[in-house]
């Protein structure tokens, strides 16, 4: 399943375990299928990882960072996700403006193969 909007780059630590980070600036109109990304891409990590969320220092297999912001007024956008209800919980934008989000997935060996895969990232 390949993505539209989120374009990760990759790094990699001295013990192997991987950062994907992305960020997309999209239109007020394009808020709500990024935001789908996002759900999809957390999704499949909180299911096919399930209860193996946490720091990759504290034992986690996977993790991850999410942020938003209102481009033309400078503020915060608070994102909640719930792997519970597989629901990403956000604002809806004003009208006429732009958003930009970032996610940070980090990741153990075999969670970055796994995700390679399914999203076909290289």
């Amino acid at each position: 399943m390949a993505l539209d909007y989120l374009d990760f780059e990759y790094s990699e630590d001295e013990d192997g375990n991987g950062t994907w980070d992305a960020m997309a600036s999209v239109a007020d109109s394009r808020w709500q299928a990024l935001l789908a990304e996002v759900r999809q891409v957390l999704q499949w990590a909180s299911q096919d990882f399930r209860g193996r969320r946490a720091p990759l220092d504290e034992g986690g297999d996977w993790d991850y960072d999410l942020s938003a912001q209102d481009d033309d007024n400078g503020r915060a956008l608070h994102l909640r996700w719930n792997a519970s209800s597989a629901q990403l919980d956000a604002p809806t934008p004003q009208t006429g403006g732009y958003l930009t989000l970032t996610l940070t997935l980090t990741g153990n060996a075999a969670f970055g193969d796994a995700l390679r895969q399914k999203f076909e990232l290289e």
